[in-house]
């Protein structure tokens, strides 16, 4: 749902919650990033791989040797292909460039090492406790809407009050879940969709432009294809196209407003990751909790 996907710093779990801020692009405003490697796969081997993620992250040869210790030189041998990195090196180098678990395990591969994350099914008997953890969270939210989605917001868990956004919405957008089946949808389609959310955001011009931006620089920074083809997805959706433009006077949040019948709904979001996590499942988990910007809001869902 429009709200702000937040940094992954080394945190305890689920101790990273980022409010959605007003933030120089989020009303259309260009949004200046490099290519992540992640988003091709042409590169040479390790060295190309390596030198693509570094200048994607603006970082240069000296500054990554001063911060992983390993020397400009034979950071340079690496590059061209003239050295080869131990894992553990790769795992360091890794490491200082902040890159997600995905892409330290396709770094591995090019350096020729197994990968160092497993990627767990979520509905797998060992990751009972990350699942607890998460149903204990949107149960605790309610009445208000609350819910689990992974790296290219695809939704693995809901609470009950989020029907305020997916009663209605076409199987293709949307299916509960049924049975031992989970909930599935994408946050960003249901939202931009013609067929979802769009008609009822009341500005809608506003929703799309942070969004599309958000998405676009998550696919950037990322690495993540599958992202940026849904930024360019939902990109070609239908809408005004007119311009958007900041409000002079910003508030501490920017929520969201939805139509629901004869109401108004003003929404805003924080969202939770697991800052620790060692598996690729879990690591590309979030959990957004929705909040009433208003009074009226809040009534609107404490009387249901």
């Amino acid at each position: 749902m429009p709200e702000e996907y937040p940094d992954r710093p080394e945190t305890n779990l689920l101790a990273q919650v980022a409010t959605d801020l007003v933030t120089p692009d989020a009303y259309g405003g260009s949004v200046t990033t490099a290519t992540s490697p992640g988003l091709h796969r042409d590169q040479p081997g390790f060295g190309g791989l390596l030198r693509e993620w570094r200048q994607a992250r603006r970082i240069s040869q000296l500054e990554l040797s001063s911060v992983s210790g390993v020397s400009s030189r034979h950071l340079s041998f690496i590059e061209t292909g003239r050295a080869k990195p131990s894992r553990e090196m790769v795992l360091r180098l890794a490491q200082e460039l902040e890159l997600p678990l995905r892409e330290r395990n396709a770094l591995l591969q090019a350096a020729g090492y197994a990968p160092a994350y497993d990627e767990t099914p979520l509905d797998a008997p060992r990751m009972a406790m990350v699942t607890a953890a998460i149903d204990t969270v949107l149960r605790g939210h309610l009445p208000f809407p609350a819910l689990a989605f992974d790296s290219a917001w695809d939704i693995v868990r809901v609470n009950d009050a989020v029907g305020v956004f997916t009663d209605g919405l076409p199987p293709d957008l949307f299916r509960p879940a049924l049975g031992n089946s989970v909930a599935s949808g994408n946050t960003m389609r249901i939202t931009l969709s013609p067929d979802g959310l769009a008609p009822d955001l009341v500005d809608h011009d506003q929703v799309r432009s942070r969004m599309l931006a958000r998405m676009r620089r998550q696919a950037a920074a990322s690495g993540n294809a599958k992202l940026a083809a849904l930024a360019e997805e939902c990109a070609a959706f239908p809408h005004s196209g007119a311009a958007v433009a900041a409000p002079t006077e910003p508030d501490i949040v920017m929520p969201f407003r939805l139509r629901r019948g004869p109401v108004v709904l003003s929404l805003f979001s924080a969202i939770a990751t697991f800052g620790t996590a060692t598996d690729l499942t879990v690591a590309e988990l979030s959990i957004e909790t929705f909040f009433p910007a208003d009074e009226a809001t809040a009534a609107f869902f404490t009387g249901r």
